[in-house]
């Protein structure tokens, strides 16, 4: 990600070619998506599991959910956490062993969108007030990264929570047996959709490459939710070092609003499938 190394010549040849002809290297226009596939069922041993892959970008995002005691501030609720795997098999920019700052950041970002959003039901979560609750995990994993790993891990994981099953819970031996037909409490009228945008030379761009990310002057990803039909803004965290002006802010948000209107039905379409 940010550790990327590259030719200067290629810096700018990326950065004149935006600026003179208006498109990235490989063709599309700055606001363009490579293709999105999602493959569903990916494990069985999971409450669910999907990947998703953005051009060559992959990522694998599974759900499982953990008997828990509830927060003392939160008795009837149930609680949610996001963990970000950056393997080296995905990067030659990633090491081995505990998270280092850029998995921790996009676990927060990503788990930021989706917990802002009210997409999950806390309350539905709850077995017994003050006592026992679930406690959801999203496990994300980056398999190879080709640039925009926020956008395919933010779009994993809230496929892998429209489809993942609650487990069955015998209340009597306090164990959990399996999983149900049913799906984890969710309030599917709220659902958020993450996107990531990156300023290189005069233009804002989404879905960066690899090499487009390393060169970005700054990140904005935006969680972005249903408004009877118009996109509400429901998160946004910046990442990098660059400054965002007023001129560029109102360029993203045209952009968000023509992506979203895009990119929210197709993402929708998979996350309730």
């Amino acid at each position: 990600m940010s550790n990327y190394i590259m030719p200067n010549l290629q810096k700018e040849k990326i950065k004149d070619y935006l600026k003179k002809e208006g498109k990235r290297l490989d063709g599309r226009a700055p606001e363009d998506y490579r293709e999105i596939v999602v493959e569903d069922g990916v494990s069985k041993n999971s409450a669910s599991a999907v990947r998703v892959k953005i051009g060559k970008t992959e990522v694998i995002a599974g759900v499982h959910l953990a008997l828990a005691a509830p927060y003392p501030d939160s008795p009837a609720e149930g609680t949610f956490m996001t963990n970000t795997e950056l393997h080296p098999m995905a990067s030659q920019q990633f090491d081995i062993g505990r998270p280092g700052i850029n998995a921790i950041e996009m676990s927060r970002v990503i788990d930021r969108g989706i917990r802002e959003s009210g997409f999950i039901d806390f309350k539905g979560l709850c077995i017994k007030e003050g006592e026992k609750i679930w406690q959801v995990f999203v496990d994300i994993m980056a398999i190879n990264d080709d640039g925009n790993l926020f956008d395919a891990a933010g779009f994993a994981a809230i496929i892998a929570l429209g489809k993942a099953r609650m487990p069955i819970y015998n209340e009597k031996e306090d164990k959990v047996e399996g999983y149900s037909d049913e799906g984890i409490p969710l309030n599917k009228e709220v659902l958020s959709l993450s996107m990531t945008f990156h300023k290189i030379s005069d233009k804002i761009v989404a879905d960066v490459s690899k090499e487009e990310e390393a060169i970005s002057d700054f990140r904005l990803t935006i969680a972005v939710g249903d408004n009877n039909g118009e996109p509400r803004i429901t998160a946004m965290q910046k990442g990098k070092a660059g400054t965002i002006s007023e001129k560029d802010m109102q360029n993203i948000l045209k952009l968000v609003e023509d992506k979203w209107s895009e990119l929210f039905p197709k993402i929708k379409k998979y996350v309730f499938k």
